[in-house]
């Protein structure tokens, strides 16, 4: 169905319910399904609402998923899953807090938008008891796998329902600013100036946190490569790694590119290699470093086999931002509870290692690495790192500072939702 041919507010319901569909039922991924749902709208409110509505209904999953097995007379079967769909998508409105009669008349409408004009009542009924009854509460960690829940609080039993009630709510909208065209204290005017809420974070010098979310090409020179986009945690990569004037810089999995944006905004003489496996990937990232004005070798490429692409001339520092399980980054991309499987961390490790092991002789004596992930699974992090070392005998782990996070031993961990930023692990080593 067309949905530029329907009222805009029933056209939004009737988008985020399809998209909440093909994630909850089908096993797709979030964000490609609303890079593709989403251009079908045309004014970028419906689609902020749509992204707000579907996110919210994959953060609150085990609320919803309670008021169905409590509200409906008989359980919701496979065959009623765009229906499931469309009442999460009625109680994520209420979530948000919009007005009830609208978000009540609008999904009954987008009901019958979808053929199914003979559940309008149904939908009617269920959305008017959340209004008398408000939705029941669920454990935060009732959405998580339990697999994935019990490593969760094996690895961080002071902290993990913390993580839980971090990892359910909305993310902040962190951005870089690009020291190249001004310093931090003057973005900060220009967005007092258009009316932006905005602060500073004292601990990652070029981050600012909004208080609200806003689309990019509406922020103050964001055409113009002012800022970027990027979560405070990221940023503190470029912090971690610091290489020297001039150096020879290797981003292994470099895509969609923001932290080697970063390095070379902050050092525009840094040779620097962006590597990744996904052409598509690559060709964003070089679109990114010509939005901001900056020259990076990009190129497609597996990091893991240098061989197909390594010239000989070692690296003064190297960045692995290693593929992982995401468990930092649970509010930002929420289906990832859905998808992942305990198998999947198993070959995560296998490929974080084999990157290690792979890239470590391309290092320069007295080089630096710098190991990261958006993990909060000690098994990617903390391990992965205390096995590197046992293995070689020429690598030693530099220290980080608190700011970095939580101390492991063996590098240092950000949880979710701490000063606001993404839970992210740094482990620093250098080649003797």
């Amino acid at each position: 169905m067309n949905t530029g041919r329907m009222n805009p507010g029933v056209a939004t319901r009737v988008a985020a319910t399809r998209v909440l569909d093909v994630v909850l039922h089908r096993g797709r991924s979030l964000k490609a399904t609303l890079a593709a749902a989403l251009p079908a709208l045309a004014d970028s409110r419906d689609r902020a609402l749509v992204e707000a509505i579907v996110f919210t209904a994959l953060r609150q999953r085990a609320r919803f998923d309670a008021a169905l097995a409590q509200w409906m007379q008989k359980p919701l079967t496979g065959r009623d899953a765009e229906l499931r769909a469309l009442l999460c998508v009625g109680f994520a409105q209420w979530e948000l807090g919009l007005p009830a009669h609208a978000l009540v008349a609008a999904t009954v409408d987008a009901t019958r938008a979808l053929g199914r004009p003979h559940q309008a009542g149904l939908v009617n009924a269920i959305l008017r008891r959340v209004q008398r009854e408000d939705l029941p509460a669920a454990a935060d960690d009732a959405s998580w796998p339990q697999w994935l829940a019990q490593r969760i609080r094996g690895d961080w039993p002071c902290d993990a329902d913390a993580i839980f009630a971090a990892s359910a709510q909305a993310a902040p909208m962190w951005l870089r600013v690009n020291p190249r065209d001004g310093s931090r204290d003057d973005y900060l005017k220009l967005l007092t100036d258009a009316g932006i809420d905005a602060s500073a974070l004292h601990e990652a010098a070029d981050a600012i946190r909004l208080a609200t979310q806003r689309p990019v090409h509406d922020l103050p020179g964001f055409d113009a490569g002012k800022i970027s986009v990027q979560d405070a945690a990221a940023q503190r990569v470029a912090d971690a790694l610091s290489p020297a004037h001039c150096a020879r810089v290797l981003d292994a999995c470099a895509a969609p590119g923001g932290k080697a944006a970063h390095l070379l905004e902050r050092d525009p003489s840094l040779r620097l290699t962006a590597l990744d496996i996904d052409a598509r990937r690559v060709r964003r990232m070089q679109d990114s470093f010509a939005r901001l004005g900056l020259q990076a070798d990009a190129r497609v490429a597996d990091a893991a086999q240098p061989a197909a692409w390594w010239d000989g001339t070692a690296f003064d520092a190297i960045l692995i931002d290693a593929p992982c399980s995401a468990t930092g980054i649970v509010r930002r991309q929420p289906d990832v509870l859905l998808h992942r499987r305990e198998a999947d961390i198993t070959a995560l490790n296998k490929i974080q290692s084999d990157l290690l092991d792979a890239l470590w002789p391309l290092l320069a004596p007295g080089g630096m690495l710098l190991y990261a992930t958006c993990s909060i699974l000690r098994a990617e992090n903390a391990a992965q790192v205390e096995a590197f070392l046992a293995r070689t005998p020429d690598a030693l782990l530099e220290p980080l500072d608190a700011g970095f996070g939580h101390d492991t031993d063996f590098g240092r961990q950000r949880l979710p939702g701490e000063l606001g930023m993404d839970g992210f692990f740094y482990a620093r080593l250098r080649k003797m």
